[in-house]
């Protein structure tokens, strides 16, 4: 089992979190034990217990890294001021990107089995509240591109497009051997499908 001394406390932090991320991604909260996350992360299970109290505290700090990586990617993308279709293929290809490297990291959002637990249920909140701003943002720019500001079909629409990505990404996720440039260019022929329109000029893959 490697040593605890001389580890920042950060990069300890980080060790313990995509240790667990990865064991609760698989298994989901219920069904993870601590002592399991400590194996993965190649420490003691009183170690994980001192950084995060519980095993609650420790789903917590990992919503709330993995609610970071997703959500700064996204207002990355809308801060780089592409609009419409653009934007929100840009979206997938952000999202693509940065899951590679842990794609268990969106399971955590939609675990069945999570605590009930209030600081749980404040990360999930704050999480949903940053995409759903950007859904809305990123929507209505493209509803009123397309000369409708109606405000019940910007909201369902919002509806609509949430409900797209959690499924492109989840499909990415049953088929792990589509690299986030593949899954990139499928939505562009996806997109350019069902939409009946030549989606080639755009800035993305």
């Amino acid at each position: 089992m490697a040593g605890t001394k001389g580890v920042p406390r950060a990069d300890r932090e980080e060790q313990i979190l995509a240790a667990a991320t990865d064991v609760f991604g698989a298994t989901g909260f219920a069904a993870t034990s601590v002592a399991e996350v400590a194996a993965r992360a190649g420490i003691s299970k009183p170690l994980v217990y001192a950084y995060f109290g519980s095993k609650e505290g420790l789903f917590t700090a990992c919503l709330h890294r993995a609610g970071d990586i997703l959500a700064d990617e996204m207002e990355r993308v809308a801060a780089g001021g592409a609009v419409g279709l653009e934007r929100a293929l840009l979206t997938l290809e952000g999202l693509f990107a940065v899951l590679e490297p842990q794609p268990s990291t969106w399971r955590l959002f939609f675990d069945p089995t999570l605590p009930r637990d209030q600081a749980v249920t404040e990360e999930l909140a704050r999480y949903t509240d940053r995409i759903t701003r950007l859904a809305e943002q990123g929507v209505g720019e493209m509803m009123r591109l397309a000369g409708n500001d109606d405000p019940r079909d910007v909201s369902a629409m919002v509806r609509v497009w949430m409900s797209i990505v959690d499924a492109l990404v989840g499909w990415w996720l049953d088929h792990p051997d589509e690299t986030p440039a593949t899954m990139t260019d499928r939505c562009v022929r996806l997109f350019g499908a069902a939409l009946s329109a030549d989606l080639s000029g755009l800035s993305v893959r």
